[in-house]
């Protein structure tokens, strides 16, 4: 069992003091998989990945906190937060206070989303396929926020997920396959 494991199953049990120890074992791992994350995002955003970062952790070990079975579970709901976060600001970009209400430019190729930075409107529109996808394929949808949400490797993808490697490069084919078709 590692150190966050053992640290995770302390806070699932409610130690307060375990959370405190939690931050430095893993933060530099999830400023990285956040900064790789906003890296594609259009310069002039207000989102920081230290920002990003503080934000999941908040919401990850906030006064709810579920009991994480391992360092992969952790590093899903991380996934999960730091997807949410991005989607919550994306809807607030969009919003007509913000000029949500102005004409977008598409992208050409609608499938680039899963590739480089997305405008708000391009990422609102892969949630809601991602949403679809989870109805059908949880699995797939799980690849799909590891891989763009919290940037990580397939290789890491594999191993959060307790997959092959093969395996999870064949989910995330055909999660993105399915996306541009639900897309584009």
């Amino acid at each position: 069992m590692t150190d966050v494991t053992r640290i995770l199953n302390a806070i699932g049990r409610g130690d307060a003091k375990a959370t405190d120890e939690l931050l430095p074992l893993v933060y530099e791992e999830l400023r990285f998989l956040a900064a790789q994350k906003l890296s594609h995002e259009p310069p002039g955003r207000t989102l920081q990945a230290t920002a990003l970062v503080h934000e999941a952790y908040i919401r990850l070990v906030g006064d709810e906190a579920p009991g994480w079975t391992s360092r992969g579970h952790f590093f899903k709901a991380a996934a999960e937060a730091m997807r949410r976060i991005l989607i919550d600001s994306a809807r607030r970009r969009k919003s007509k206070k913000r000029g949500g209400d102005r004409q977008k430019i598409e992208v050409d190729d609608a499938i680039a989303c899963l590739r480089e930075a997305c405008s708000p409107d391009d990422l609102l529109a892969l949630d809601e396929a991602l949403a679809r996808l989870a109805e059908t394929d949880p699995v797939k949808a799980e690849v799909v926020k590891l891989r763009y949400f919290a940037g990580l490797t397939v290789e890491q993808t594999a191993e959060v997920l307790g997959v092959s490697a093969t395996t999870a490069k064949l989910h995330w084919a055909y999660a993105r396959a399915w996306l541009l078709r639900e897309i584009g």
